[in-house]
């Protein structure tokens, strides 16, 4: 099902690259297309058949030229993301339904120990629909719906499953690295 909004989108996001490649300029310009996306009334409305992500993200598109993706990330009400960083990778993180918090923290150890972080909490943001975070590579953070659940469109500048990301326990302190979310193809254009 081709999506005229998205099909805009994504013509917003190959004109900005096409202007400068460099994810960390064009994160910032992509907040005014994202916002028009999240506020379409058709995106809204066949967000109510997407999944449930279990650990894999809804992959709307994949570009072949500058290698963006728009994933969809569903979960069920009062679910949380494993505490994690997206690698090199730039993501934009969009709310389209529901409530969430956005948990970010900094690493306080000297990074000695390859299997070893210590992280502590930095901010907590509640969210609603239509709210974004830039997310740069290395950042790293956890989301959390609300009672609802939420839906969110995310933007990330490469597609995750083909590098470590890395994962943290704040309780014991161990890190480690695993492939990050696998994509469930789910074309919107």
């Amino acid at each position: 099902m081709a999506m005229a909004a998205v099909a805009r989108f994504v013509d917003e996001m190959r004109t900005l690259y096409a202007a400068d490649p460099d994810p960390a300029n064009v994160w910032p310009k992509a907040c005014a297309p994202m916002t028009t996306l999240l506020a379409d009334a058709e995106l809204c409305a066949s967000a109510k058949d997407w999944p449930t992500s279990n650990h894999e993200n809804l992959l709307f598109y994949e570009d072949p030229d500058y290698g963006f993706v728009l994933n969809g990330l569903i979960k069920d009400p009062d679910r949380r993301t494993r505490i994690h960083d997206h690698a090199h990778i730039w993501v934009l993180y969009g709310l389209l339904t529901g409530s969430e918090e956005i948990i970010n923290f900094e690493r306080t150890d000297d990074r000695s120990r390859s299997d070893f972080a210590q992280i502590q909490e930095a901010s907590r943001s509640p969210v609603t629909p239509g709210a974004m975070d830039i997310v740069a590579p290395y950042a790293i953070h956890a989301e959390e719906s609300g009672a609802e659940g939420s839906v969110a469109v995310i933007l990330r500048s490469a597609k995750p499953g083909g590098f470590n990301q890395g994962r943290y326990d704040p309780e014991t302190g161990h890190y480690f690295e695993s492939p990050g979310v696998s994509q469930v193809a789910w074309p919107l254009l």
